[in-house]
Order: structure tokens, then sequence, then C-alpha cells
């Protein structure tokens, strides 16, 4: 849903650390996370799930990844069933 995030908390050696966000930017937009092969991937996807962009991360390096559901104005429901 327009308006999702995920930041993503990556370590780039030494005591340095370095935060991305993916956003979902447009409605009808999603954004998904895939655990394949050691790589964690994150991804805008559009309706008919074509990835729109994808930002790729060695598993082993990411420290936090966090999910920012938007909540709907009507009543703080998101929609997802996880409410």
């Amino acid at each position: 849903m327009k308006g999702d995030w995920v930041e993503i908390v990556v370590d780039v050696g030494g005591t340095a650390t370095r935060t991305y966000e993916v956003a979902a930017t447009r409605a009808g937009r999603r954004v998904e996370i895939g655990n394949r092969r050691g790589v964690i991937e994150v991804s805008e996807v559009t309706r008919t799930g074509t990835a729109v962009r994808t930002a790729r991360f060695m598993s082993n390096r990411v420290l936090a990844l966090v999910e920012h559901p938007v909540s709907d104005e009507r009543g703080g429901h998101s929609g997802d069933g996880r409410d």
C-alpha cells in the first residue's frame, strides 16, 4: 500500500552502519521482502507483481529489517488482518 516502507540497517565494516529505506511510492504498490541464498531482497512491486526497484543485501551484513506499514486514516486498521 502507498506509504508502506521498510528500513534496512547494514553493517558496512568496523563500527559503521548504514541505513537504507525502500518505500511504496505510488497507489497500488507494495513492498515485498525475500531471503534467497544468503541475500535479502527488498522490492517495491506493482499490482501486477512487476518489481519497480529492488535493493539487495548480504544477509550476514543486515543488522535490522524494520517494516513500517501505513495504517488506514479511518480507524488505524491497515486492512492486512494483523491488527
